[in-house]
């Protein structure tokens, strides 16, 4: 149901900078690239994200409660996003490790602008299978 989801920036070559290194994890680039705004993803694809300045000219601001959540493949795949979040000016919000005893493994991190995201994967909970 989700197509892509936007994220404001008040610098575009930072939000940029950024997006391409996370993206890499994923083995994606960039599908769309205007003055404005820039997309990651694949077109036909899962669903992608952007960074955009706001159409309205104002200043972007974070919304508080908002986060887009990036599936990964793998806990190695979260802790090696997370690190790429905190080299690229992310901020921490919550480092990478199991949550609860569900098997949700995530890490948590904020963009250079603010926005809150966090990379996560499901593995098998200890003793499941045993």
């Amino acid at each position: 149901m989700i197509g892509y989801v936007t994220l404001g920036t008040n610098d575009l070559p930072r939000a940029a900078a950024f997006y391409d290194a996370i993206a890499a994890h994923f083995g994606l680039g960039r599908m769309m690239e205007f003055d404005q705004f820039i997309a990651w993803g694949e077109m036909g694809g899962a669903p992608g994200i952007a960074a955009t300045r706001p159409y309205d000219g104002g200043e972007a601001t974070v919304g508080n409660g908002v986060m887009v959540a990036l599936e990964a493949k793998s806990p190695e795949q979260v802790d090696a996003i997370y690190a790429t979040a905190m080299a690229h000016g992310g901020s921490d919000e919550g480092a990478p490790g199991p949550r609860g005893d569900d098997g949700f493994y995530a890490a948590y991190f904020r963009d250079p602008d603010g926005n809150k995201l966090n990379a996560f994967c499901m593995v098998a909970p200890e003793g499941a299978g045993a």
